[in-house]
């Protein structure tokens, strides 16, 4: 009855100031910092790699983008001198081989982002639909067999491709099967744009082929990819929508069963519940897929290099790929380190762009008016 009668008392609580009030804090305080240290002591080999492979190359490149470096030496020696903006202004304002190649490089990689980006994206969402079902048998194999291209060597996918699009390769020969004479696909420059309006007896005018942007008349800024371009669009979808399709998967498999079955009690047909139901609970998926296909897209290299390292007349030239011919082909250190700075910025705004049209995340609140 006592211990019952004491548990019913008031408690008393230490006033702010009071000795044990203030040890109280300071042992609280001294835990927070412990913890801190704790912290700091396991995430420090991880921001000393950063800092070192990272921040300081950035730093590196920066400087060299804007000195006269010629690549012997350390950058940060008493021999190499600022030049300010030359090396940018050589690039975006002065007339020139320099300013023209990358006028080039941006227009061909522009529509490769523009072609493979939105078609990566789809064909992995529809394989990601697809090896989703309950009702698909084996799909653990599908989901393998599509993703195996893309842990796959860059190499020798590359060979691959140069065997099936070559002169009298797999791709011609079935062409020829169906009546179709295949064009060399490796070895021709026209754009298809250009292509399709030379069949439709259009012909370029004068007020397009006087006048462009950096040094790229818009006439050819028009012609669209070429098909050598086309080749290399269709490999990095084959390679790329894979791994996409296991980033779509998560997304997938937390949408509620139970939303898709009061959908079809409503009356939802499959389209209406694709667009009404998954494409808004997917949205952070979506997002991270884009984004990761912008900025790979932009930074495309290794499938230049290995297969038409720019050519036929510079229609599969890339940025990336420009960079490195200035700086490892034309010793011109401070323009590679600038063209570099330049797509950055390039994937930059258009990082920003996709996020204002996409931005918003998806939840059950974004799911409306999904009745037929």
């Amino acid at each position: 009855m006592a211990t019952r009668q004491r548990a019913l008392l008031p408690v008393r609580r230490r006033a702010p100031g009071a000795p044990g009030a203030r040890r109280g804090r300071g042992h609280a305080h001294r835990v927070r910092r412990r913890e801190a240290a704790a912290g700091w002591l396991f995430t420090a080999p991880a921001v000393v790699a950063l800092i070192v492979f990272l921040v300081l190359p950035i730093i590196t490149a920066a400087w060299v983008s804007i000195s006269d470096w010629n690549g012997i030496g350390s950058p940060f020696s008493s021999g190499v001198h600022s030049v300010g903006a030359a090396n940018y202004a050589a690039l975006l304002a002065k007339p020139g081989l320099a300013q023209q190649d990358l006028g080039l490089s941006i227009r061909d990689n522009l529509y490769y982002v523009l072609l493979v980006v939105p078609l990566q994206t789809a064909l992995a969402l529809l394989l990601a639909i697809v090896v989703s079902r309950k009702a698909l048998r084996g799909r653990g194999f599908f989901r393998t067999a599509f993703y195996f291209p893309s842990v796959t060597s860059s190499v020798a996918v590359s060979m691959i491709f140069l065997f099936l699009f070559a002169d009298a390769g797999v791709i011609n020969a079935a062409l020829g099967y169906l009546g179709v004479h295949g064009p060399n696909w490796f070895s021709d420059p026209n754009g298809l744009l250009h292509m399709i309006a030379s069949g439709l007896g259009i012909r370029s005018p004068a007020a397009l082929t006087g006048h462009g942007l950096l040094g790229v008349s818009w006439w050819d800024w028009l012609a669209g990819p070429s098909v050598a371009m086309v080749t290399l669009i269709i490999l990095a979808i084959w390679t790329t929508a894979g791994t996409f399709m296991l980033l779509f998967l998560p997304a997938l498999y937390n949408i509620s069963e139970q939303i898709e079955e009061a959908a079809i009690m409503d009356g939802a047909g499959p389209w209406t519940r694709f667009r009404r139901i998954t494409l808004p609970l997917i949205r952070p998926a979506l997002f991270l897929v884009l984004t990761l296909g912008l900025i790979g897209t932009w930074q495309v290299f290794d499938q230049v290099f290995l297969i038409t390292q720019g050519n036929p007349a510079e229609t599969t030239l890339t940025p990336a790929y420009l960079a490195y011919l200035v700086s490892f082909g034309n010793q011109q250190w401070g323009q590679g380190a600038a063209i570099a700075f330049i797509l950055f910025g390039i994937i930059v705004v258009f990082t920003v762009l996709q996020r204002l049209v996409l931005r918003g995340r998806g939840s059950l609140n974004d799911v409306r008016g999904w009745r037929a």
